[in-house]
């Protein structure tokens, strides 16, 4: 080895020891009578990061006033140089509301601020639409989210990227309506804690991040908390990651949330675990009484005879009484809970996207450890799942009909994915032993579920199987559907069961009622339960948005059916085809079969060529093949055959847009495609299974036409619509979506997970990559001359 090599290789060294040596000194070691509980945390939160793939996570054990452990488990940067520790910044969402309202309950011991005077006392210019006659609302039903505001403010809200002030933020509500009468119905309503924030602000004549800073985090001594990114916090800040059912995974955004007092503190476990004993101690830190002991005991006291107080979600674990709150925000998960009455308490924050099935989980096992750990019992054991064996998957695809609802079980990529027609989050389903659980991000044993035949029984009730049934196409909604909003966070509207659906916030599905031309509402429940929904149409008539509430969801370009996806390359065609002729292949290694590619037409004259990469009909606009072939290894090709025999019984064919390709396409289409767009083209250093002639590109044609068939998205198009479990578009396209998926996966082949038209046949690899031209190659045998 070289010497600068060997110098390189001891500096990383000492540095990735000096962060490993930080990363152990910015944690607090386990006292000792916890040492046994917190190993099996320990495995359990491995497993669970591994299995839920996370990048970071921070958790914080607090018995009575004291930390008894808290540490940081992986990276907080995607690049893996910062470790994760207790002294870790995420933003934490929705746990900001409980300092919001500690903040303002000091307010009301101080006689400033009335909990059941009308809010309009405190903000005369406060007044939302009251279609339910003059009834004023209260503070305490703010707090409590009894108000019957809508669920977001039309200026300032969630998906705002503007930076509005707060001030902006609450006014904006005078142009909304209520949605219930106050004080009648639970609905959660950020709107309402932005509100209660405001009024905080100006009973206090101060900033409202500034007076909780000063009247709460300092007393708590929380000195790595704000309600704004300062610097120092900033440096510590994990990388929030953002996710979608369909395989979306980006970098969360930043910006500031006009509705800050709702969700938008900085914060760490250490910190937090310091607001938890507060709590335990009366609202008391050392001789300094943050709070009265009559107003804490208020905000853990139920409210309008529901499960929450002012602030704190009331819950039980295993019959125990909990207090505490979740929290998402972009890119961030937090779960607080405490036994009430025990005092132990459990902070676990992570840097991915509404994943609260993993930190809740952690937090109740978390406190079940803590009970057992005082009680000298045995620890709840680590319960780990296993992906269903696949065939039996397979056989569970369907609509079963229960006596409230339907649910309907999918298989995808290997994964057993539930759904329900009355909407809600998707359930995976995974096995313990004999046994179906829900476990993934989303959802952790809220149901267990048996599978007998035709038969479903879940949470005891029984479920039998529809006959599988091709969908009707609804083309009354085909000018609704589309995507909504911003990328960061889209709204879907699509079609279902020959209704409108809406798939909001990346996770939650609602199905929509119509009441008018343009015009429908959300079911009673849910995160915009009852809100109308609302499509707004420009001059000419065209769709150019939705407003759920009073909050304008723009629409997004898409792609027309039909349209050729086009990309404007980084460089001329004539350079890159120049650089790619002066490449190389990637070196292979390894015994490897003798190319052997046949013409795929000869094995079944019924399967069509459209092969874009012969015309200039593609997504670069340049003719890249002489001749119009679709060539594969014959063991591929037979396995098409077999594929296009059985699609013919259903009234489908096959047409092909493309096969083998010769390496120095596909540099070519590497280096022309911009870094967002690379992961629909293949990295030319690995070379491409298209390369071996063991990929094929392809769609169905309506055999009684035709016509290829209309899909979620279209050839090529770089989008996420081109995702093969993308949940837009019709029920008809989807299901002839996944009839080309499930026909070609029967016959070895698998889906390219950001590419429905993409499959790879299952020996790939045994292959070597080919840079011959069509010209060289005989036709109909594929041998090089």
């Amino acid at each position: 080895m070289p010497l600068h090599a060997r110098s390189k290789f001891a500096y990383i060294s000492s540095a990735l020891v000096a962060s490993l040596v930080s990363a152990v000194a910015q944690n607090v070691p386990v006292r000792p009578d916890y040492q046994a509980g917190v190993a099996a945390l320990r495995a359990e939160i491995e497993y669970e990061m591994s299995d839920k793939h996370l990048g970071a996570l921070s958790i914080a054990l607090v018995d009575g006033n004291s930390i008894v452990w808290a540490e940081g488990f992986g990276y907080e940067d995607s690049a893996r140089t910062r470790h994760a520790t207790a002294h870790t910044i995420y933003r934490v969402g929705s746990v900001s509301k409980l300092f919001t309202d500690v903040a303002v309950m000091q307010m009301v011991d101080r006689g400033k601020l009335a909990l059941d005077a009308p809010i309009s006392q405190a903000l005369p210019k406060f007044h939302p639409k009251n279609p339910f006659g003059d009834v004023p609302i209260t503070l305490r039903e703010l707090m409590s989210h009894q108000a019957g505001l809508t669920r977001e403010p039309p200026i300032g809200h969630y998906f705002d990227s503007s930076g509005p002030s707060l001030q902006q933020t609450v006014e904006s509500l005078n142009k909304t309506a209520l949605v219930f009468p106050p004080g009648t119905h639970f609905k959660y309503s950020n709107a309402g804690v932005a509100t209660v924030g405001y009024a905080l602000q100006q009973a206090s004549g101060q900033p409202f991040a500034e007076y909780v800073k000063h009247s709460v985090l300092e007393p708590l001594l929380m000195n790595e908390s704000a309600f704004a990114p300062e610097p120092q916090l900033a440096a510590h800040l994990a990388e929030g990651r953002m996710w979608s059912y369909d395989g979306l995974d980006f970098v969360a955004p930043t910006f500031q949330l006009g509705e800050g007092p709702a969700g938008s503190m900085y914060t760490s476990v250490a910190d937090l675990s310091r607001f938890m004993s507060m709590v335990f101690n009366s609202g008391q830190v050392g001789q300094t009484q943050i709070l009265s002991s009559q107003s804490l005991h208020e905000m853990l006291t139920p409210q309008f005879g529901g499960d929450y107080g002012l602030g704190f979600s009331l819950e039980k674990l295993d019959g125990i009484e909990t207090f505490g709150h979740g929290g998402e925000i972009y890119g961030f998960t937090t779960q607080l809970t405490a036994l009430k009455n025990e005092k132990l308490g459990v902070v676990v924050v992570t840097n991915m996207d509404d994943v609260n099935a993993v930190t809740e989980h952690l937090a109740d096992d978390a406190l079940r450890i803590m009970l057992a750990t005082r009680n000298k019992t045995a620890f709840p054991p680590l319960i780990k799942t296993t992906l269903p064996d696949r065939e039996l998957a397979r056989r569970s695809v369907g609509t079963y009909r229960g006596p409230e609802r339907d649910l309907t079980l999918e298989e995808q990529n290997g994964h057993l994915i539930m759904s329900r027609s009355t909407g809600g989050n998707l359930f995976e389903l995974r096995q313990k032993g004999q046994d179906f659980i829900t476990d993934s991000r989303l959802s952790w044993w809220s149901m267990g579920v048996a599978l007998h035949g035709d038969s479903l029984i879940a949470r005891s009730e029984n479920y039998r199987r529809l006959p599988a049934s091709k969908p009707l196409d609804a083309p009354q909604w085909h000018d609704y559907i589309g995507e909504y909003g911003w990328n960061y966070d889209k709204l879907f509207i699509f079609e279902d069961r020959g209704s409108l659906h809406m798939l909001v916030e990346w996770f939650d599905f609602e199905p929509l009622e119509q009441l008018a031309p343009d015009t429908f509402v959300l079911p009673d429940r849910g995160f915009y339960q009852a809100e109308r929904v609302t499509f707004v149409r420009n001059a000419e008539g065209h769709i150019t948005g939705v407003r759920i509430g009073e909050v304008e969801f723009p629409r997004l370009p898409t792609a027309s059916d039909g349209e050729v996806f086009r990309l404007h390359p980084l460089k001329p065609i004539s350079v890159l085809r120049a650089e790619a002729m002066l490449s190389r292949p990637p070196d292979q290694r390894g015994e490897l079969r003798s190319p052997d590619l046949v013409d795929v037409p000869t094995f079944d004259p019924t399967i069509k060529l459209d092969i874009r990469y012969a015309t200039t009909q593609n997504f670069m606009g340049t003719r890249f093949y002489e001749q119009p072939r679709a060539l594969l290894q014959r063991p591929a090709a037979e396995a098409l055959k077999r594929v296009a025999a059985r699609l013919r019984t259903l009234g489908y064919g096959l047409v092909v847009y493309d096969a083998y390709r010769p390496w120095l396409v596909t540099k070519m289409m590497w280096d022309a495609t911009p870094a967002d767009k690379k992961i629909f083209v293949a990295d030319p250093s690995e070379g491409s299974r298209h390369n071996r002639g063991c990929a094929v590109d392809l769609s169905l044609y309506d055999l009684s036409t035709g016509l290829p068939v209309t899909m979620t998205g279209g050839y090529d198009e770089m989008s996420e619509r081109s995702y093969p479990f993308y949940p837009g578009g019709t029920a008809l396209q989807r299901w002839q979506r996944d009839l080309l998926r499930y026909s070609m996966e029967t016959e070895g082949f698998n889906v390219y997970l950001s590419e429905w038209w993409h499959f790879d046949y299952k020996d790939w690899r045994l292959y070597p990559v080919l840079n011959l031209d069509f010209a060289d190659l005989k036709k109909n045998d594929g041998i090089a001359q």
